[in-house]
């Protein structure tokens, strides 16, 4: 059986949306957090990959969680993972959660509403921020914010790459009473630009969007940790600047990316503000993690 790492797509962390492991985060961390992506890089590239068939798809995902949980040593990605986690005590519980939104992304095609598309975001990308927090010692009471931040992110990425995800694997995360309630259809999302109602059901869809990065605006300041603090804060105005392009502009025919001058500038933005606040003093009030 050919490894999992054979497979990858060949995208890094440098590729993502938004910083992995920066030079932001301390040096003791960075070791833990890229073996953790690099695991979920490599998952994720199978439940995408091309040739490989929903059987197949599903085998490799099963082997990945069987190793992480020390049954072989044949995938790299697994072995590093569940070696890094071992040695920090820490369980593999969130690696575990985005496998699910793996296999749903192999099994599960279309999303009805938008509490689908949230149940996806609860395995796909809570999980991260969840780990994230964890890495740094945070208390599960950041989970509310990070879960909100961390879906957000989850969505501009679906509205981003709605076209391509349907072209290339029939695969839609908007929602179908979101497209019928502006007269959309999922075929549309072939054409080269969106026709009239499909923009209008993308523009509603990251007005939405943009409601939920507004509950995550806590999440800075409830971290204690300073250099994570200053790093949601950067991935924050990423997701920001993002999903105010997704508001006006037509993802199928128009660039909704930020190139490497805006990353900087919107780096720069999002430190400063956080340096800012935390030379100030504010504080938010944390809330319990629902599920923690």
């Amino acid at each position: 059986m050919t490894t999992a790492s054979e497979l990858r797509s060949g995208k890094t962390h440098r590729d993502e949306n938004f910083p992995v492991a920066s030079w932001i985060i301390h040096p003791r961390h960075r070791a833990l957090i890229l073996a953790f992506y690099n695991f979920v890089r490599t998952a994720d590239d199978i439940a995408d990959h091309a040739t490989l068939d929903e059987r197949e798809k599903l085998a490799y995902l099963d082997l990945l969680e069987a190793e992480l949980l020390g049954r072989g040593d044949s995938q790299p990605e697994a072995v590093d993972l569940r070696r890094a986690l071992a040695e920090r005590s820490m369980p593999p519980r969130h690696a575990l959660d985005v496998l699910i939104a793996f296999r749903m992304d192999v099994t599960k095609l279309r999303y009805e509403t938008w509490d689908e598309v949230i149940h996806y975001c609860r395995y796909s990308a809570m999980p991260v921020g969840r780990f994230m927090l964890d890495v740094h010692g945070e208390s599960t009471s950041t989970w509310v914010a990070s879960d909100a931040l961390c879906a957000g992110l989850q969505i501009n990425n679906h509205l981003q790459d709605c076209g391509k995800d349907y072209k290339n694997l029939n695969r839609v995360y908007l929602p179908r009473d979101a497209l019928a309630a502006c007269g959309a259809s999922v075929e549309q999302l072939g054409e080269a630009r969106a026709p009239a109602p499909l923009l209008q059901c993308l523009h509603s869809l990251a007005a939405r969007t943009e409601t939920l990065l507004e509950e995550s605006k806590s999440l800075s300041a409830e971290v204690k940790d300073f250099r994570l603090g200053l790093e949601i804060s950067v991935i924050q105005a990423f997701a920001d600047k993002i999903v105010r392009l997704l508001k006006v502009r037509d993802p199928l025919g128009e660039k909704v990316h930020l190139g490497p001058i805006e990353l900087l500038a919107y780096s720069l933005g999002g430190m400063a503000g956080e340096l800012t606040r935390r030379a100030m003093g504010r504080r938010p009030v944390s809330k319990p993690a629902a599920g923690s």
